[in-house]
């Protein structure tokens, strides 16, 4: 049996054109995936089974794209107060990007303090990036104060995306977010750059899961929202294994070309290479033979 389950998940209709999500059906997307993920009976027992009371949780999102190609307030708020029913407050929970402006821009309230989860960026007064950059390999970054000062656990909560560099934008790339200096990283394909941020102590010691947002999958053109190229799956991918979760959302990015007669990301001169590059560093999971992929539609 393959060592790295990857859940996917589809709800019909849980997303509506105009962009409105059926809570119901996100409830039992929600519920499934996580159930599949980790074998236990329901999201509660399964997120117990990944998270302990005493944990301060990061949903690490990307909201560079505007409110089209983010995963919206109400995706991302119902799997963040899950974790109150295990007992985390909801004041150690914290959905977080890079800056306020691009979270407002995607259609999230600001809630440093109030009541709910907190929302805000590394810009918000008082936090920031460390002083110090942290060196790990190729790596030299300011790590966002967010993630090493705030969270003890981390979900990469990541819009699954057609990137014009990297070919595909998910899970592990979207800790670019986390650091002050991206751009530093976006040669040769971003690799082995978005594989050795990962790797490195304060992201990989944080990671518990990533959740891939396949609601809408921007297979062309990315990482901007362009209509023409984004297809509605409806579908949320789940995986405790970094490497896994990305290679099956960049396999179903691939497919998503092929139906359209587009060329493959290689023969565009993008492949997601990175994904190979964690591979190789242990992070997990790449071949499709070492990856179980369980699907489910509810």
């Amino acid at each position: 049996m393959a060592g790295s389950i990857v859940a996917v998940v589809r709800g019909r209709g849980v997303r509506a054109r105009n962009g409105e999500i059926a809570p119901a059906v996100l409830a039992r997307i929600y519920d499934r995936g996580l159930s599949l993920l980790t074998g236990q009976a329901g999201a509660d027992a399964a997120l117990r089974a990944l998270f302990a009371p005493s944990d301060k949780v990061g949903l690490k999102i990307n909201a560079i794209a505007g409110r089209e190609l983010t995963s919206s307030p109400d995706v991302t708020l119902p799997f963040a107060r899950l974790f109150s029913r295990l007992g985390i407050p909801d004041r150690n929970v914290v959905i977080w990007d890079r800056t306020n402006r691009e979270l407002k821009a995607a259609g999230y309230a600001l809630n440093a303090d109030g009541a709910g989860p907190r929302v805000f960026g590394t810009d918000t007064a008082g936090e920031g990036y460390d002083a110090e950059p942290f060196v790990h390999r190729t790596i030299a970054s300011r790590i966002s104060s967010i993630l090493t000062g705030r969270v003890t656990a981390s979900v990469s909560f990541a819009v699954l995306k057609d990137h014009g560099l990297a070919g595909v934008t998910a899970g592990m790339k979207n800790y670019f977010g986390a650091i002050h200096n991206p751009n530093k990283y976006h040669d040769d394909h971003c690799d082995p750059f978005v594989a050795e941020l990962f790797d490195a102590p304060p992201v990989k010691s944080r990671h518990r899961l990533t959740v891939l947002d396949a609601l809408v999958v921007q297979f062309h053109r990315g990482p901007s929202f362009h209509a023409a190229w984004a297809a509605p799956v409806e579908s949320l991918i789940f995986g405790t294994d970094p490497v896994a979760v990305d290679a099956v959302g960049w396999r179903l990015v691939e497919r998503l070309r092929r139906e359209q007669g587009l060329p493959t990301l290689a023969e565009d001169d993008r492949p997601p290479l990175y994904i190979q590059s964690a591979e190789r560093l242990g992070l997990g999971r790449a071949s499709e033979s070492d990856i179980r992929l369980v699907e489910d539609e509810v």
